[in-house]
């Protein structure tokens, strides 16, 4: 069994106090940088047979327990409801959890008859809490699940200002469902934006160019809430290429990265990978979620205030 304390000792009047699950230990650090607050020493470990052993190991009676956890894999899902179910046995004042990455919000309905509405399902069990915020779902609507307060922010504002170090002269959504966020980091950053459309130009064949923008010569960038395979990003950098883009950045809020996408981008001639410390990611430019979770939090304080 593995044992992970970590963290400073709660001083007696530190209030509010942020909880650090395995899967999102430094954002939870920035966060806690950013609320000046404590974080709180805890242990998580697992049984032989995989079932997890949570405590806490500070006083947490009457303060404001800021729980910080992503729920991707399925074990760190269950993590946050054991580090919810610890702060109430430890009398804490509240509940928020902050799900950097929210999984299963990819299906918000049933699609066939039967099916589990999963994101309902995940909201349901983390309506334990308060207060549940969430960044750049990848549909809001899943919010109405929840049966406590739900909430969520957006990274786009970080992602810009790392594009904009990267002279990005225009960007693109990976299709038309995206072109909100895509234009929102286009505004910040002065820059035109459009969507990429797929044209089946036969049996194998798929040409896939931006609707109306024209990318030759531009450093482009593709927004997008999250980057799993990589395949779709991966003919699209290659054909904006040869369609004369001078470079293809890739840029996400959660990079799930599966199959060894980071390398496969790469090879397929992206120029630069951009995500968020919402998921542990390797081989790429990882920015902090961190201000825009603090910015919420201080507005639910002044509210309960």
């Amino acid at each position: 069994m593995s044992h992970l304390p970590i963290g400073a000792p709660v001083a007696p009047a530190a209030a509010p106090a942020v909880v650090a699950g395995t899967a999102s230990l430094p954002l939870a650090r920035r966060l806690a940088e950013a609320l000046d607050a404590p974080i709180v020493q805890r242990e998580v470990r697992r049984f032989p047979d995989g079932e997890a052993y949570v405590r806490i190991l500070d006083d947490l009676a009457d303060r404001d327990a800021i729980i910080v956890q992503s729920t991707h894999p399925d074990p760190e899902l269950v993590e946050m409801l054991l580090l919810q179910d610890a702060a109430r046995e430890a009398r804490a004042a509240s509940v928020t959890a902050v799900v950097p990455y929210l999984a299963y919000a990819r299906q918000d309905r049933a699609f066939h008859p039967g099916e589990a509405v999963s994101s309902r399902a995940v909201a349901l069990a983390l309506s334990a809490a308060d207060l549940v915020i969430t960044v750049d779902p990848h549909k809001e609507e899943v919010l109405r699940h929840f049966t406590c307060e739900a909430a969520a922010v957006t990274a786009v504002p970080q992602l810009a200002e790392a594009l904009a170090r990267h002279d990005v002269e225009a960007v693109l959504a990976p299709d038309k469902g995206a072109r909100e966020r895509a234009g929102d980091a286009a505004r910040i950053l002065g820059v035109p934006f459009d969507h990429l459309e797929k044209t089946r130009l036969g049996p194998t064949e798929v040409r896939i160019q931006a609707k109306d923008l024209d990318v030759e010569g531009r450093r482009v960038a593709i927004v997008d809430d999250l980057i799993a395979s990589g395949g779709t990003m991966r003919e699209a950098t290659r054909q904006l290429l040869d369609q004369g883009a001078a470079a293809v950045l890739a840029a996400c809020t959660h990079g799930l990265f599966t199959d060894g996408a980071v390398p496969k981008l790469l090879d397929a001639g992206v120029d630069r990978i951009v995500c968020t410390d919402t998921l542990p990611a390797e081989g790429c430019e990882v920015i902090s979620a961190a201000p825009a979770v603090a910015a919420r939090l201080r507005e639910a304080a002044l509210h309960a205030g």
